[in-house]
């Protein structure tokens, strides 16, 4: 299995991927589906051992404990239930894990060791990190430098053999030198941004899980769990190591992530086995951990994968492209360049007779042009474009962390940058999600719920009866819990509108346990964003069954015939009585309310725990009125969306009044604005929808294919860039379908953050906007880097050129040109890719999916700057000697040093002036980026001792301080003629 594994599997994306990765990946999810129904056959056939032969090795005794792990793994790998039997079915093997199935792991440390050297952790194996001089070897591999290498030992060779050491090694070891240092500095780079993506990839799988343990429900690292451990498992959640089933209603598994199997599998008390990895699609259980780390199903398929990283993103691929692009006009002018020089060399050795006399020097003169030939194309071949990219978007990753932002793929980075609608969820991201109960609507009056929560006045205006039949359906009704943790005080679990309700229900004076305690639960059905419901049927102490439900006010209002009125009566749910409620949910949603319906109905005995709670016939107990305030600062970032041309629109399951009414608080609801229902929005034509979509801003009491529907319709038909925000399991479709998928890191499922993109660690809508703020930021610093990088191109591949062409010679050498390399590519991309963004950026029109990357703009100040630097090296080449009196042999070596250092200077203050491509004032926020100011100091350090001290290798000679002054000045003019050019009018 492992070969098969190794020869198919590729690193899977949740979407974006190539279209042959996802075709190798369909053909894999065969196989795998296979090897994992072979393996489950291999351990039926291993059964040769009968169970009753069992024999617990002598360490797991002495340890304390009556089954080992090898045996534990089996027994749920294969699903062998006689096996189950044999160990006395979940109870026994808690008793053999010396766990509880109620209290869960005692923590007594000795015990907690001795459990974790018997069972292991519940860690995978990592594979080795990548050591440094791997990317040593990866940067040695570039062609282009491996050929300057064997021009390099070559020039070594014969310059020994014809000048001797140490002046015949100067220039091989020169090229030598300068290659090292290429190779070095990627190096570092490569493998400091894969330290970096590493500790990202630690981030991505800090997953806390709710565990019982000392009988204290708290949260944990699923790193932390050791088998016997009691975990709480809902909607949405990973199972995070193999296990057993202990209790729970209606839950359903997805194995698809481990088997293939796209059916889902129901597990019961009979059925109790549970594997890691997969998750969970319905319902919500307790189960008791058996197998972790390695030793479970999941752990062994991770050990023959290889892990890998990230695809290349669109941008890399894009810059790919215009890499190859100029990387062939590169050899072409190479070429070009190399054949005019040594025609240039035949030409003088024709005229001078000596065509038939070659010497070492003429040997050595010929790999020169060569050398430089090859360097050319080093130039030329703009390498520190993805390489721009890369660092730009490492960058933008480790800030967002720092900003509450997670980056799962490294390609939402900059596609955010280009996004023009963001899709938000209303519920913790617009609001602050932490809800209290304000209001409420019992036995047909309004009521004001005390914010210090005394209802002791409530109480004495509601019957008891009513209370008792609320308190009742608060309490059971719920996927929350009330417990004490490990301080002693009480502690509220489960969602923040279970939280706000079970809060109420204590205020009441009512006390969870008891109620709990007081009926059996038979059957429950969970909440989810499809039924808007969650219902539940008890077992009364007399013997009767009642079902209790609450969910959206409206649905649950329609599935009543009768309501409880003031004096406690239940009575015909009347037209009047219908029309009052109605009144009150829509006066509870227009004061930005969360409006909730409680309900019960009386049940026949005959009903059975299969079959399914009715969906009609209720009683109203009451309406509540939920408080989630906004989030702070939310208004001020969606009007700075709107001012950077990015849509918000609000997509909630809530009641549309409720909607609007936060909707117009947030800004998000203008005048000309839409808001919709989901079962109205279903009902549209393709037409209708065309002219709909684009007014809509809120959309209410929407499904997952609602909300799965708007967003293919922004993206396809109107070719809208989606931005979409999701914390559910059934959000799972829409965050896969947007162009960003935006998790929610506190409310959000595993299942939600799986098919995410970013996730938003704060549940903040502001951390959104900083989000798109920094893809922006991406986009831009690429921008700017490709127009230095192309400047650099431009003008050294002209000069060359043009030399070649009319002197014979290159002004810039191999060596020289290879400095001028380090400074476009690795230290270009260091200095202009770490910009960080500023306000000025969510003030432009975002890119769109139709925007042109190297845009009218970049293109004048590349073409004009790239003139000036041109003019300036034709200036000093025809006029140098006459200005600073050069004459005799050293004259030509003064002249193209002077060259060489005018053109470095030129790119230093080019770099300065592409910190902005249209803004005037470069220099606005430069010392706070440090990485700027570090690159561009130790260019100008570097080229001051390569002029003065490292002639011998870099065919250079020391200046006087006038033409020092000379490179500097001309290398500053290029500031106010990129100014001059930035206030030439071209279309963006």
């Amino acid at each position: 299995m492992e070969s098969l594994l190794d020869e198919n599997f590729v690193a899977v994306k949740a979407k974006h991927s190539s279209e042959e990765a996802l075709q190798r990946w369909r053909g894999l999810e065969e196989k795998l589906r296979v090897a994992v129904l072979v393996s489950k056959a291999a351990i039926q056939f291993l059964k040769g051992v009968q169970p009753s032969d069992y024999v617990v090795p002598q360490e797991v005794k002495a340890a304390g404990f009556d089954i080992c792990g090898d045996e534990l793994g089996s027994l749920v790998e294969g699903r062998d239930p006689k096996k189950l039997e044999y160990h006395g079915g979940v109870a026994g093997i808690a008793d053999k894990l010396s766990t509880s199935t109620t209290t869960g792991l005692s923590t007594d440390g000795d015990l907690l060791n001795r459990r974790q050297e018997i069972f292991g952790i519940n860690k995978f194996t990592e594979s080795q990190p990548r050591s440094f001089w791997v990317y040593v070897w990866e940067a040695l591999q570039d062609m282009t430098l491996m050929i300057l290498g064997v021009c390099a030992f070559v020039s070594l060779i014969v310059g020994l053999a014809t000048e001797g050491w140490p002046k015949g090694a100067h220039d091989g070891l020169g090229i030598v030198a300068s290659i090292l240092l290429v190779v070095f500095v990627t190096a570092i780079s490569d493998y400091r941004q894969s330290l970096q993506f590493r500790d990202l990839d630690k981030e991505k799988k800090k997953i806390s899980i709710q565990v019982t343990r000392n009988g204290y429900r708290q949260k944990m690292s699923i790193y932390d769990l050791l088998p016997g451990d009691i975990v709480h498992l809902s909607i949405g959640d990973q199972v995070p190591a193999d296990g057993l089933f202990v209790s729970g209603f209606s839950v359903v598994i997805d194995e698809s992530s481990l088997t293939g199997e796209s059916e889902p599998v129901m597990v019961t008390a009979e059925h109790p086995f549970l594997l890691s990895g997969t998750k969970v699609q319905d319902g919500s259980c307790k189960m008791m951990i058996t197998t972790v780390g390695m030793r479970t199903q999941w752990g062994k398929l991770m050990a023959t994968l290889s892990e890998g990283g990230d695809d290349e993103t669109p941008l890399q691929v894009k810059l790919n492209g215009v890499a190859t692009i100029i990387g062939k006009i590169g050899l072409f002018f190479a070429i070009v360049t190399f054949a005019v020089l040594v025609q240039k060399m035949f030409s003088r050795k024709l005229l001078e007779g000596t065509q038939w006399s070659w010497c070492g020097d003429d040997a050595l003169e010929m790999l020169e042009y060569f050398a430089i030939a090859v360097t050319i194309v080093v130039v030329a071949v703009p390498e520190g474009l993805p390489l721009a990219v890369t660092l730009s978007l490492a960058f933008a990753m480790k800030k967002m962390m720092n900003d509450k932002a997670l980056v799962r793929h490294l390609a939402a980075c900059e596609t955010m940058g280009s996004a023009t609608t963001i899709c938000s969820d209303k519920t913790g991201t617009l609001t602050t999600n932490h809800m209290t109960v304000v209001k409420a609507c019992i036995c047909m009056n309004i009521k004001e719920v005390s914010k210090s929560g005394n209802t002791s006045s409530l109480c004495s205006e509601i019957p008891d009866a009513t209370v008792k039949l609320l308190l009742q359906s608060i309490f059971n009704n719920t996927g929350g819990e009330v417990v004490v943790n490990k301080e002693g005080k009480r502690e509220i679990l489960g969602s923040p509108t279970e939280t706000a309700l079970l809060e109420f229900g204590l205020s009441l004076g009512g006390d969870f346990h008891t109620e709990r305690n007081a009926a059996k639960l038979v059957k429950v059905e969970p909440f989810n964003s499809t039924k808007k419901r969650m219902g539940v049927v008890l077992q009364l102490p007399n013997g009767g069954l009642r079902a209790h439900c609450k969910g959206a006010s409206e649905i649950i209002l329609a599935a009543c015939d009768k309501v409880v009125n003031a004096d406690g009566k239940v009575v015909p749910l009347e037209e009047a009585s219908v029309n009052h409620l109605k009144v009150t949910i829509d006066q509870f949603a227009g004061e930005a309310l969360r409006t909730l319906c409680l309900a019960y109905v009386e049940l026949e005995n005959g009903f059975s725990a299969d079959n399914p709670i009715p969906l009609s016939g209720y009683t109203c107990i009451g309406i509540v009125g939920i408080k989630d305030p906004v989030r702070p600062g939310v208004k001020e970032s969606v009007a700075l969306c709107r001012s950077a041309g990015v849509t918000v629109r609000m997509v909630t399951g809530d009641n549309i009044n409720t909607a609007k009414a936060i909707a117009r608080e947030c800004g998000i609801l203008t005048d000309g604005g839409i808001a919709i229902e989901g079962p109205d929005f279903r009902e549209k034509s393709l037409e209708e929808l065309a002219e709909l979509i684009p007014k809509i801003q809120v959309m209410a009491r929407s499904s997952p294919l609602d909300k799965h529907t708007l967003v293919k319709h922004l993206r396809t038909t109107f070719g809208e860039v989606v931005a979409v925000t999701g914390d559910g399991t059934n959000d799972a479709p829409a965050l896969h379908e947007a162009d960003i998928g935006l998790a929610m890191g506190i409310a959000g499922t595993e299942v939600a953050k799986e098919s995410a993109d970013v996730i938003i660690l704060d549940d903040n809508f502001s951390t959104i906007v900083t989000v798109a703020k920094w893809g922006r930021s991406v986009y831009v610093n690429i921008q700017k880097f490709v127009q230095f990088q192309l400047t650099v191109n431009v003008v050294a591949l002209i000069v060359n050129f043009s030399s070649a062409c009319l002197t014979g010679s290159a002004p810039l050498t191999a060596v020289q040109l290879l400095w001028v390399n380090m400074i476009m590519d690795t230290l270009g991309a260091l200095a202009l890719a770490t910009e960080p963004p500023n306000d000025e950026l969510m003030k432009r029109q975002p890119v769109g999916r139709r925007g042109n990357f190297i845009s009218n703009v970049m293109w004048r100040n590349i073409l004009g700057q790239s003139l000036y630097q041109f003019l300036v090296i034709w200036f000093l080449q025809s006029r140098g000697k006459a200005i600073f009196g050069l004459d005799g042999s050293g004259s030509d070596l003064v002249l193209n040093t002077l060259i060489f250092n005018s053109f470095v200077f030129c790119q230093v203050f080019n770099e300065i002036s592409s910190r902005e491509m249209e803004k005037i004032n470069v220099f606005e926020g430069i010392l706070d980026n440090y990485v700027f100011v570090c690159v561009i100091s130790a260019t100008a350090f570097f080229q001051i001792i390569i002029v003065e001290y490292l002639g011998a290798f870099a065919n250079t000679t020391p200046l006087s301080l006038a033409q020092w002054f000379l490179s500097i000045l001309v290398g500053f003019l290029g500031m106010p003629v990129a100014a001059g050019l930035k206030m030439i009018p071209v279309n963006a």
